[in-house]
């Protein structure tokens, strides 16, 4: 049961992708600049600040609970892996003559085209608890030293600056709490991590208490935790015999959820956020944004269109920023296009081989009496009795197909979008059917000059035949 660092087995890899995530969401948002205003104001899920500071309104509570289920098992015992970030303020020096060190702190320094800046960066750190029994409550101490880095900046072969980084020593315990369940099958589990790090507001003169708490803070808490001798039982979706005391089980500031260690074996993330069980990181993303990974794309795009003067910056500010920006610069079109959008099965056998941007092709013009079994109703294009250019729908008596004339009339129920467009005459280009029974129109404006770029698109705008009126052929139609 002591402590170990980053030497522990690396047995969690793939559960650590998603840890990893977990542990940087937040860490540092796009512009990813120290000089924007949400970078100055930092703030991630899976806090754990000092005692004391929650009740001073100068940071969060020190605590997190857990608690999981195990199948009873005699012997069984768990590995706890804690992980959290440990702040590190960075200041920014330059040589001075009549400093007792040789240097003293500045508010910017650009070397070699890198705009440097004082900021506030995190160290990763893992302690771990091997072979914790399961029959009897035990606690365990976390202690990390505080310390101070020095890096210096060259430039044209002189030192021109350096960077110095100082981190704070932080303590605190992991209790681990197991009893019985209400079914004899069961052992509940409960988990307590405490920041226990002493301190007052008035540390660091200068500084303001809620600056002064978040250096003695936890960032991004959150467990690993896995079982030899005993497997767990999900929370999420528990057997039967297991509903009552899965129901019953306490989480305070933490949603523990199951994922998978290297060798398939079921393990808990106890983590910050809210997850669903088994969660991992999406193949096409190429590297973490630190904004939950499910918006690469549009962060990426965003990346491109910065100034050359604002990635200068934004390498000086973090060393993860520059590495965004390295991987954004350096992207080739056909990785960007796999950030668009991907089409994924409940069933991941399902998926084997399937390409996931499919190209669209138009359905036979011959129409079967039936649909083959084989053929998923929820592919595109499959199910040749679906004919959108040919289909009709009756509007007042009056049947509406391809080539319509209408007059929009939105519903109080349609976007702000649709209301906007109120009163304007469109014409129609396809006839839509959904699986529930409804219909849909997919209509371009009829005085749109750009109206044939929607066929060769395909994006319309859509409206239900109740929210259309038939209007009469123009002569001049084409």
């Amino acid at each position: 049961m002591t402590p170990t660092g980053p030497t522990a087995p690396n047995n969690l890899t793939r559960a650590r992708q998603v840890a990893d995530a977990v542990l940087y969401e937040g860490y540092l948002l796009y512009p990813y600049r120290a000089s924007s205003s949400k970078n100055q104001v930092r703030w991630q899920f899976g806090i754990l600040g000092p005692d004391g500071a929650a009740a001073a309104g100068a940071g969060e509570e020190p605590t997190m609970t857990a608690e999981v289920l195990l199948e009873a098992s005699p012997g069984a015992t768990l590995d706890l892996h804690l992980r959290f970030l440990q702040v590190q303020a960075r200041t920014v020096e330059r040589p001075a003559a009549g400093s007792v060190s040789g240097f003293a702190p500045v508010d910017e320094l650009r070397v070699d085209g890198t705009r440097w800046i004082p900021f506030h960066e995190a160290v990763s750190r893992e302690v771990t608890f091997a072979d914790v029994p399961l029959d009897a409550t035990s606690r365990h101490q976390v202690e990390l030293p505080g310390g101070e880095d020095l890096e210096e900046l060259i430039d044209d072969g002189r030192v021109v600056g350096r960077l110095r980084r100082t981190r704070w020593a932080v303590s605190g315990t992991v209790t681990v709490t197991p009893r019985a369940g209400s079914d004899p099958r069961v052992r509940v589990t409960g988990v307590r991590v405490d920041n226990r790090t002493a301190w007052t507001a008035g540390d660091m003169p200068g500084w303001t208490p809620r600056d002064v708490a978040a250096r003695y803070s936890f960032v991004g808490t959150h467990l690993l935790v896995t079982a030899k001798g005993a497997p767990f039982v999900p929370l999420l979706d528990p057997p039967g015999w297991a509903a009552a005391d899965a129901a019953a089980c306490h989480q305070h500031r933490c949603w523990p959820v199951m994922v998978a260690d290297d060798a398939g074996t079921d393990a808990v993330l106890v983590s910050p956020i809210v997850l669903g069980d088994y969660p991992s990181i999406a193949p096409e993303s190429a590297g973490d944004l630190f904004d939950a990974t499910e918006i690469d794309e549009i962060l990426t795009l965003r990346v491109m269109t910065m100034t050359e003067q604002e990635k200068a910056e934004a390498r000086g500010t973090d060393p993860r920023a520059a590495a965004i920006l390295a991987r954004c610069d350096a992207m080739t079109d056909d990785a960007l296009a796999l950030l668009h959008g991907a089409r994924r099965s409940a069933d991941p056998a399902a998926d084997a081989g399937r390409d996931p941007f499919p190209v669209w092709t138009e359905p036979s013009s011959e129409v079967p009496d039936t649909l083959a079994d084989d053929v998923p109703w929820w592919d595109e294009g499959q199910d040749a009795r679906a004919q959108p250019e040919s289909d009709a729908v009756l509007v007042g008596g009056v049947p509406v197909s391809k080539g319509s004339r209408v007059l929009l009339r939105p519903s109080r129920r349609a976007d702000a979008q649709d209301l906007f467009l109120a009163g304007q005459t469109a014409v129609v280009s396809r006839v839509y059917f959904d699986v529930d029974g409804g219909q849909h129109l997919a209509v371009v404006l009829e005085d749109d000059p750009g109206r044939d770029l929607y066929d060769t698109t395909g994006r319309y705008l859509y409206f239900s035949p109740d929210e259309v009126e038939p209007l009469p052929a123009r002569e001049d139609a084409r």
